[in-house]
């Protein structure tokens, strides 16, 4: 039988999307990405904000029409969307023959085996556990990223309850990932040729609380370091107010920690932040950048706002904006708020419009291109170690990224070299030249002036 899979949403979706592929494998399905070889469809969906919310519905919608017609013999939906809207998905869209929770992916196995022997029971076709039940590790994945990167996603869910966040409530409390569990992990990647781990998780820096008392992140990335084979290991998703000294330290002291670092402020008026829920203040904020950027500076942050959320008025808008152009960050990504039913902002008053939102989110990405476009010609005449990502080859050019380049999210380097270069490579570069976002270079001991 062959499977078509369908992952959306975020990346630590992703690992679990690539746990289930895993399991699959194992048991003998085999895996395509043709719908028209496909014997079943699984949806792996997403609900964190509106657009991606609809995403998954259209999407399901899709694959329904598939099932309906008898191109596909199964359809199973899972992750957040599944996992929060069961009821209207059995109900609006009958196509569907199962729901896998977020916290029962090792239930996909069984969920396809029972549908496809014609087992299949709306009644009964509900795969959940309890929201709070320890993550899923252990399991052999897939990586779909290239193989030379790959997400190690280290806690499932998070504590923190922003008012405008959904979150908690489709994949549950804060939950670490044993650290031995993550440590072998990594060496079976590193065995299957990946050698830069991204650490995910709704919150990298709160790891270890539940398991061990205390933060270990610090410890865990310590452990990380020594597996052989990993060249870089890349930071996503650090809350500034749990940014410690010890973080900064090791961040700073191991090298195959790249000098980068996501950190989620949201905004940048205090009385937001507070109606947001959020647990820090401008100043922290300010303190914490600063603190890291005397520390390491070549450090590169990016961080996300969101704009438009209920009661923001012109003069936080604003505020956004000064502190944007005072701060310069090296990446920032910009989000409209998001009325999410369930979450307590959504029953805030002074619900903005959403011409409003869409004006000043296009502001503040104007500005913050401004920024980013200084910040890349600067880059020029420098020598960076960039991982080859692939070639153009109508152009003969390779793409790569540096430290400062996230996969998806951030920009690339386009290299020119007179030698063959591989998917994978850690190369020196020379940076002659910039293009908005992106950087261009020659490798270094083919560079001539």
């Amino acid at each position: 039988m062959k499977i078509l899979f369908v992952s959306l949403g975020c990346d630590k979706n992703l690992v679990d999307t690539e746990m289930m592929l895993g399991m699959l494998i194992q048991k003998g399905y085999s895996i395509t990405d043709d719908e028209n070889e496909a014997d079943a469809v699984v949806v792996n969906t997403c609900c964190f904000i509106h657009d991606a919310k609809q995403e998954s519905i259209n999407t399901l919608l899709e694959m329904a029409q598939l099932r309906a017609d008898g191109s596909i013999q199964a359809l199973i939906a899972a992750g957040c969307l599944a996992q929060r809207y069961q009821d209207e998905i059995q109900k609006e869209i009958p196509e569907v023959d199962a729901i896998v929770g977020t916290t029962a992916i090792d239930a996909i196995v069984e969920a396809l085996d029972r549908v496809l022997a014609g087992n299949s029971d709306k009644k009964s076709s509900r795969f959940l556990e309890d929201i709070n039940r320890r993550p899923i590790y252990g399991r052999k994945r897939v990586v779909t990223t290239g193989g030379h990167y790959a997400y190690l996603k280290i806690a499932e869910g998070c504590d923190k309850h922003c008012t405008y966040c959904i979150i908690p409530k489709v994949r549950g409390n804060y939950r670490s990932i044993p650290m031995e569990s993550l440590v072998q992990e990594a060496e079976e990647l590193a065995e299957k040729g990946v050698k830069e781990l991204i650490l995910v998780a709704q919150e990298t820096t709160l790891y270890g609380v539940d398991l061990y008392g205390e933060k270990q992140f610090p410890a865990l990335l310590r452990k990380l370091c020594s597996v052989g084979g990993i060249q870089w290991i890349r930071i996503l998703y650090c809350y500034p107010e749990e940014i410690t000294e010890e973080l900064i330290t090791t961040i700073k002291e191991e090298e195959k920690i790249c000098n980068y670092l996501d950190i989620p402020i949201q905004h940048a008026s205090d009385r937001i932040l507070k109606r947001m829920g959020r647990r820090t203040s401008k100043q922290e904020i300010i303190k914490i950048v600063e603190r890291l950027r005397t520390e390491i500076p070549d450090i590169c942050i990016r961080t996300t706002l969101i704009t438009g959320f209920p009661s923001e008025t012109e003069a936080d808008h604003e505020e956004v904006m000064q502190f944007v152009n005072d701060m310069e960050f090296d990446r920032l990504g910009v989000f409209t708020y998001s009325e999410e039913e369930d979450t307590p902002a959504a029953l805030f008053p002074e619900q903005i419009a959403e011409e409003i939102k869409q004006n000043r989110q296009a502001e503040i990405m104007e500005l913050q291109q401004e920024i980013a476009f200084e910040k890349a010609q600067d880059m020029v005449g420098r020598t960076i170690t960039v991982i080859i990502e692939g070639m153009i080859p109508d152009d003969q050019v390779y793409v790569a990224r540096s430290y400062k380049d996230a996969p998806n999210v951030d920009g690339f380097v386009f290299v020119q070299s007179a030698r063959e270069l591989l998917t994978g490579d850690f190369v020196q570069v020379q940076i002659t030249g910039s293009c908005e976002y992106d950087l261009i270079g020659e490798v270094e001991d083919e560079f001539t002036e």
